[in-house]
């Protein structure tokens, strides 16, 4: 389960989508971590950083992050303090794949209606069948944590 108080903030924060705040808070944890556990945090981190440059309209470095933490997380599956990491690898790797499709320009409106679709707002369509499917396949990602 999770174990700290602080990890637990962090968790809160990401899926607020408070993904700065989440960043300094799980870099506090991950700075003091058994380096055992310091790739699980960073690659939580990563996640939340590679959505904080999805919405700041940055789509090279929301690439390169969530990349970067789906590699890291990998080693960590099923679930891990408490993180079910299946289902966080799972959204992460899909919103991956969506964003090395994204066309240029379309960053702030894909990442928009991600929002909306989150938040169970009304979704209107997007301007053309790529988009459609790109966002029909993925979601933000969010930490579930588990039972057990």
């Amino acid at each position: 389960m999770v174990k700290s108080r602080e990890f637990k903030r962090g968790i809160a924060e990401f899926n607020q989508q408070e993904f700065y705040a989440c960043h300094d808070t799980l870099e506090a944890i991950w700075v003091d971590a058994e380096e055992v556990d310091k790739r699980f945090y960073q690659g939580i981190l990563q996640v939340a950083v590679g959505c904080y440059h999805l919405s700041n309209d940055n789509l090279r470095g929301a690439i390169i992050l969530l990349g970067e933490a789906v590699r890291r997380l990998c080693d960590y599956q099923p679930d891990y303090e408490g993180v079910n990491v299946e289902l966080l690898l799972e959204q992460a790797s899909q919103l991956l794949q969506a964003l090395q499709q994204l066309p240029p320009g379309k960053t702030t409106e894909f990442f928009q209606q991600l929002q909306k679709k989150q938040s169970g707002k009304d979704v209107s369509p997007l301007d053309d069948d790529l988009l459609n499917n790109l966002f029909a396949s993925c979601q933000i990602p969010y930490i579930s944590i588990t039972t057990n």
